[in-house]
């Protein structure tokens, strides 16, 4: 499954924030640690007070320091310091994570405002939209000194070429005894948007009772995947929630009390892809738990 997993650091408290997902893996999967920094081209030594390294001495001495404050003798742990300055440490997270071979990319998806928070908030994008790896984000606070994955929500398109997310989760679910709860969004007419808001207006009725098949497809989907699942001895549930995608998946989760979104994204583009004619990157800004990304590949290519 996951034997290494690779975590950026820039020095501050905001980019620590994975640490504890980063400890609860390695122990449970029983994998290596990279703790990695790029020093950046032009790096200040300060954002808002917070400290920035910028030199690879003391780069090296904070990965070092981190390493032994927070993970135990019998986990295997390695620092790396990119000394060439980089201008691009999104690319460089993701050239890295492929060739240090890790297979997940653990990190602070957002801040809660302020310059610190949107320079490491745009990184995380731009960093899924570039690794091969599964990308898992922390969102600061999400986790405090513990984390978990007890209950994890798998949200699906009903494509199976996009089930990959729904492998990883069933695979996490049986090494922590987790439970997994499927859901799938289907838009009312009221939540329709753009070109199909516009075609809505001119068939309404059509409108309605198309979305209403397509609930009950959903719902069919989810039994066969459901019974997948529980013939392999695992704890799942399923629903369709109707309104927009985004929304619907942030409640559901909520009223869940998850502790760990899993999701499959394409390759190359992100967050923009899961979902054919669904934009989603609002989901790693109001997510309010962890969310694994895992990259979907086009089988047709």
């Amino acid at each position: 499954m996951f034997n290494h997993l690779l975590v950026p650091l820039d020095g501050s408290k905001l980019a620590e924030a994975p640490l504890p997902a980063a400890l609860f893996l390695a122990r449970r999967l029983h994998a290596k640690v990279t703790l990695i920094h790029a020093i950046e081209e032009g790096a200040p030594r300060e954002i808002h007070g917070e400290r920035h390294l910028t030199g690879t001495q003391e780069a090296g001495a904070y990965l070092a320091e981190v390493a032994a404050r927070v993970f135990s003798p019998d986990i295997p742990v390695e620092t790396h310091v990119h000394a060439y300055q980089v201008k691009e440490v999104a690319r460089s997270i993701a050239e890295h994570a492929e060739e240090l071979g890790a297979d997940m990319i653990v990190m602070c998806t957002h801040g809660r405002g302020g310059l610190r928070g949107f320079m490491f908030g745009r990184i995380a994008q731009q960093v899924t939209g570039l690794a091969t790896a599964p990308v898992l984000l922390i969102p600061p606070g999400s986790v405090g000194s513990g984390f978990s994955c007890q209950k994890m929500v798998v949200p699906l398109d009903g494509d199976p070429a996009h089930e990959e997310g729904l492998t990883i989760a069933a695979q996490l679910a049986n090494l922590c005894q987790a439970q997994l709860h499927l859901v799938m969004a289907v838009d009312t007419y009221s939540t329709l948007s753009g070109e199909k808001a516009a075609a809505a207006k001119m068939l309404p009725g059509t409108t309605c009772a198309l979305l209403d098949l397509y609930e009950q497809d959903a719902k069919k989907y989810l039994r066969a995947r459901l019974g997948s699942l529980h013939a392999e001895g695992i704890s799942a549930t399923a629903e369709v929630r109707r309104g927009e995608s985004v929304s619907a998946i942030v409640d559901f989760a909520r009223q869940a009390k998850a502790d760990l979104l899993v999701l499959g994204t394409h390759g190359k583009t992100g967050m923009d892809a899961f979902w054919s004619g669904s934009t989603t990157p609002g989901l790693t800004s109001r997510a309010e738990i962890p969310l694994l990304l895992v990259p979907v590949w086009d089988k047709k290519k």
